[in-house]
Formats: structure tokens, sequence, C-alpha cells
């Protein structure tokens, strides 16, 4: 990297972000290099940090002349290797990160939208629109850190899709650098808008493919004024589909999230987490955690989620549950959700898998997957959990006890292609959510290669010919 370093592009990228926003030490370079699963190791030659769209242009326009790549970042909580630079003396990259855009530009409570730049943090913009009396439903369990514009670019999913929908569908209007650095300014505040091919599309979900996006401008929602938390114990993922239907005939649209949890997954979080407590007095195979928000009055949302819960347990389609009575009580049970994914380190490596399947199939996908699993590797530990209102089920696999957690993770292509086997077959995805990054560019071009795929390649040979924005990303080198 010296030579880079010490070249007249280098020194022009400087200037343009300025000597404090050009890092270049291993301990500043650091944070934005580890990768959240440790499953890869990023290598940058710079890590830059622009502060305006202006100097974002002028970065990745002087990067498209001297063929430098860029690998844009946001809070770096992805899971799927998609913010890893691979740089070399030959072929240089540099992380292009939006930590420094961070202003949210305008929020029009009339109008019920709000416009953010791509660093803003997805808790900072939920705080927000709450200090405008306004919602923004996007929530992940990472909120705290990760930011808009990752947000976008994975077209993020979480707890609130069931009524939501994903960040795709919270969208109205895109800021983005292009990769010869021009910026497409399409930030509209319109519902209906109705020009052409919708080019915001083409970005969100891309992982930073085709462009930079440096700010949007989101729809809010009106503030909950009631809101509703219950964690119930089931006898197998067939009664969780069954109280899916059933709950959104009783709820409708109040229905915002149907949370499934094994007890694996559980057993984790009790034994990582100290605050954790076991919900119920008696350990079940199956729960679901459920809520309900409306403009309703706080006790007659309760009285309506109690009244349903009963009938449901009266008809024995429950084998018990606990409804949240304040505040801390549906903190404390959302954490039981929350916290599985770090808690699985209790159960050493861990092998983890992000699928989709109609949500008529979820409790075969998880059958028949646990059915794979045991056979290719007995005493594998499933730690299932995920979306059930949405069909997202994170299908996470623990290493067998006794087992050398290298061993297991050498099991991870194998093992990964069979759960990704049964979610196909079931008309389902190999990736809901996480995206594509370097992880899953093999399953990509095993599942939607042909016509799907080249209309992808066309797509970023038209805009991206050079091949500089996140190099490797989705179609792979």
């Amino acid at each position: 990297m010296a030579t880079f370093l010490e070249s007249r592009p280098f020194r022009e990228l400087r200037d343009i972000v300025g000597a404090d926003a050009c890092l270049t030490q291993p301990a500043e370079l650091a944070p934005f290099l580890a990768e959240w699963r440790h499953r890869y190791e990023s290598v940058a030659a710079a890590v830059l940090l622009p502060a305006t769209t202006a100097e974002t242009a002028a970065v990745i326009a002087l990067c498209a002349r001297h063929g430098i790549g860029v690998v844009p970042q946001g809070g770096n909580t992805g899971l799927v290797g998609g913010a890893v630079a691979r740089s070399t003396a030959e072929a240089p990259q540099i992380v292009l990160s939006a930590r420094r855009m961070h202003a949210i530009r305008e929020l029009d409570p009339d109008n019920y939208t709000i416009t953010a730049e791509a660093g803003c943090a997805l808790a900072a913009l939920q705080s927000a629109a709450a200090e405008a009396d306004r919602f923004f439903p996007l929530s992940l369990a990472s909120e705290g850190s990760c930011m808009l514009g990752g947000n976008l670019s994975t077209n993020a999913g979480g707890t609130n899709v069931l009524r939501y929908g994903t960040a795709r569908e919270l969208v109205l209007g895109l800021e983005v650098v292009l990769p010869d650095g021009r910026v497409f300014d399409g930030l509209r505040a319109l519902r209906k808008d109705n020009t052409g091919y919708d080019l915001k599309q083409l970005f969100i979900g891309a992982e930073g493919t085709l462009g930079f996006i440096t700010a949007a401008t989101c729809k809010l929602y009106p503030r909950p004024r009631g809101v509703a938390t219950a964690l119930v114990a089931l006898r197998d993922p067939a009664a969780a589909i069954a109280l899916h239907s059933r709950a959104r005939l009783a709820l409708g649209d109040e229905l915002i999230a149907f949370e499934l949890l094994g007890r694996q997954a559980l057993d984790f979080v009790l034994a990582w987490q100290p605050a954790a407590r076991d919900p119920l007095a008696q350990p079940a195979p199956w729960y679901v955690l459920l809520e309900i928000a409306t403009a309703r009055d706080q006790a007659s949302v309760e009285a309506d989620l109690e009244t349903f819960l009963a009938d449901c347990l009266e008809s024995e389609l429950l084998l018990d549950g606990v409804l949240a009575r304040s505040g801390p009580q549906r903190e404390a049970l959302w954490m039981l959700r929350h916290a599985v994914s770090d808690a699985q380190r209790v159960g050493g490596a861990s092998i983890k898998n992000d699928v989709s399947v109609p949500v008529s199939q979820v409790a075969a996908f998880l059958e028949l997957a646990g059915r794979r699993v045991a056979e290719s590797l007995p005493g594998t530990r499933v730690v299932a959990f995920g979306h059930v209102g949405d069909g997202n089920i994170h299908y996470n696999l623990s290493q067998p006890e006794g087992m050398e957690a290298a061993s297991f993770l050498d099991c991870w292509e194998s093992l990964t292609a069979e759960v990704n086997a049964v979610a196909v077959a079931l008309g389902g995805s190999f990736s809901a959510e996480h995206g594509i990054g370097l992880l899953k560019v093999p399953e990509l071009r095993r599942y939607r290669g042909g016509v799907e795929l080249q209309l992808m390649q066309a797509i970023k040979q038209a805009i991206d010919p050079a091949g500089i924005m996140n190099p490797g990303k989705i179609l792979g080198d």
C-alpha cells in the first residue's frame, strides 16, 4: 500500500476530504476493517470520510479516473461481507464511510416524510420522528449503530416488515453519487410520481455496487399511542402459523410484529445475558413474540390483545403466555429476541443462514431443514428464530457439543447448501434480508442464473462499466 499512499491520486483524495478525514494508520483503520462475523479479513489502502455529497462526488470521480476501487460503508454491521475491502498494490481500494454525513435535512410532519443523510444512525432517525410525533418503522437489533445508507443499500427488513414493508417500501426519493462522480438527485417527497423508470429502486438493495447513497427521503407514519406486547409458548411451528393466521384476522393491521423463537435460542440468551429471565414457568419447544400498535389508548390495546390470547388459550392453540404490563417488561421480552445472535456465541462456533419461504411453508421448512442438517452432521444444534410474519427465518446452526470449532466451520458450505436447497424447493429465497455481499455470490449464480443474472450484469455494466463500485460484491469478480 505504501506506493499508493505516496501517489498523486492519494494526495488528491486526501485534499478533498481533509487530512483528518483520511485514515491510513492501522489503529485508525481497525474499526472500519473488522467484519462483524470475522469471516473475512478486510484490507483497505485508506478510509475516507467525506462530510458532504460534493466531497463524496469528488472522491468517486477521482477514483473513477484512476481505477481505484470504492467500498461504501455505513455502520459496518453487515453480515455477508458486503463492506469488506480487498485492496492490493496492483488494484487499490478505499473504504468510503458515510459516518460524517449524519444530518437530518428536513422533517415534514404534514407530508409525513423525513430526509436524512446516509450516515444517520437508524435510532437517531427514529428519535427525530418521535420528537415530531411521528413514527419511522424500520427497526433492527443493530439500530443503535447501523446507518440509513447501509439499511437502504441492503434493503433491510427487521421486525416490522409485516405491517410496513422492507426498507424499499419506505423510500420516496434518493440522492446517489454515481460511479463516474455525477449526482443523481432524486430526493422527491412524492407518493405519486409516474414519470418513467423508478430509478431509485435500482440502488436500494444494490449493496453499493451501482453508486453511493448519500441521502434519502423516507415515509413516516402516525406515532402509535398504544402498544401491546406478549410472548406465548407453542408446541410446534405449525401452531405458530395457525396463530399468525388467526392474529391477522382478529387484529388486522394493528399486528406489527410476529417473531418466532426456538427453545435452543432462548437457552443461549438465558445463559449469556445476566438480565434475562425465563418468561414462563415451564419451558416450551417454541415461542412467538407478537406486538400490536395503534392510535387507540394503551388500556384498550392491551385489553384487545389479552382477549385474543385468552381465546387462543381456551382453544388450546397456546400452551402459555405472558403480556407485558409496562415499558420495562416489553423491553425485557424484546431483549430475549434481539440478543439471540450475540448469545449464540455461548455455544461456540455458529453458521448463520438467512432464508425466507412463504409463510404457509415455514413449518415445513423447519421440519425438512432440521432433518437434512441432522443427517449431514448429527448433534448440530439448530438456533432458529426470525420474522414469521414475513416468512424470514434466521436458521443458525451451533457446533455439536465436543466438536472443534474449526472442524464445524469447515462444514459451512455443505450445511448452508442443505438449508438453502430446502428453502428454494419450497418457493423461498437463500437471502431474505442480509444481502449477497461476498458470502453468497455462488448461491446467486446457482439459484438466480440465466436471464435474471444476465439482467443484473447488464445493469452493472451500464452504470459502472469500470467496475469500481464495491468490487466483487453480488456479481463476483
